[in-house]
């Protein structure tokens, strides 16, 4: 007896004839992609058009003196290029100082190692060795219970909000209150 895989395009649903006619989509980025990058299928004919619909965009970091964390933010180049108003945004670029490793996104390698953003939701919460910001604190906050569940699946301690360490580290004083726990 033989069996048959019979593929659609995530898309749209329509039947794919052979393999060859799927293109594999990676979503790296989306509003409402919480837990990284997706995969999903499409014909070939229904991403004809995507090339000619591409943006170029422009990505910088905003690094504010009063604030610990960068702000990212992603726009047009033509509206990047506008806000040089003395001289054109293509010669302010060429005359900029190359960014020194240190001022690369956190994601940049450090002593060969990736670095890790802790005020991700995707690693938000982990033990680790230095302090943790307000970004960290922020998300863990938010997300608790989200961020538990996946410590516990990764076999890494909770977050227990009974635990003194852990409320002053992550700012969960106000849960810790509602819940009856003396802080001392």
């Amino acid at each position: 007896m033989g069996q048959k895989i019979i593929r659609f395009s995530d898309l749209t649903g329509k039947h794919a004839e052979n393999d060859g006619d799927l293109v594999r989509v990676v979503v790296l980025q989306h509003p409402e992609l919480t837990d990284g990058p997706v995969e999903i299928d499409a014909l070939a004919g229904e991403l004809s058009e995507v090339p000619e619909l591409a943006l170029d965009l422009v990505t910088v970091e905003l690094h504010h003196p009063d604030r610990e964390e960068p702000q990212t933010v992603v726009m047009e180049v033509e509206t990047f290029n506008r806000l040089a108003s003395a001289t054109p945004m293509s010669e302010v670029l060429r005359g900029a100082r190359r960014a020194t490793e240190a001022d690369l996104p956190s994601t940049a390698a450090a002593n060969g190692r990736e670095r890790v953003n802790y005020a991700s939701l995707e690693h938000a919460g982990r033990p680790h060795k230095g302090r943790t910001t307000e970004a960290e604190k922020q998300v863990v906050r938010q997300h608790l219970d989200e961020i538990n569940e996946r410590l516990a699946s990764e076999g890494v301690r909770t977050i227990d909000p009974d635990n003194t360490e852990h409320v002053t580290r992550y700012g969960l004083d106000t849960l810790a209150r509602e819940t009856g726990v003396m802080l001392a």
